[in-house]
């Protein structure tokens, strides 16, 4: 079952650093774009994800082709895909060691939810970042000095 309890959707928030946002947009006009720089602002590191435009920088951060390229440890997917497409960037979540999957408002996929339980990530679906973090009150995030 995804994650609905409001007290543990505060803690993965509060303990992540890292979000890596599949289906990332250039275009001012997509909700992705809007929510990546609200959670860079939060204090995130927000890794894009979009094979459309990998190689370019999308607020100031390198856009990969998938999740498999990235390369650095990631708290968090932040799925923004159609629900049927969301799968496979759940079993990307999986192959690289995500701690959990985040999909977006309107992207519901049961067997993809389900696959990410089994294999021990935490899942959040239905649901938007940007909407939660100041609903529950999460401070900002506080980079650690590496």
């Amino acid at each position: 079952m995804p994650m609905t309890d409001d007290a543990q959707i505060k803690a993965l928030l509060e303990n992540a650093r890292t979000i890596a946002m599949v289906g990332a947009s250039d275009r001012p006009d997509r909700p992705s774009y809007r929510v990546m720089a609200m959670l860079q602002e939060h204090g995130y590191r927000v890794i894009p994800v979009n094979p459309q435009i990998t190689g370019e920088h999308l607020h100031g951060e390198f856009v990969f082709r998938d999740l498999g390229q990235i390369g650095d440890p990631i708290d968090i997917v932040d799925i923004f895909r159609r629900p049927m497409a969301a799968g496979e960037a759940v079993d990307e979540a999986i192959a690289v060691g995500a701690k959990a999957v985040w999909m977006q408002l309107g992207v519901i996929n049961d067997e993809a939810a389900a696959r990410a339980e089994a294999a021990g990530l935490t899942v959040v679906m239905d649901r938007c970042p940007a909407i939660e973090i100041p609903r529950l009150g999460v401070a900002k995030i506080a980079q650690s000095a590496d």
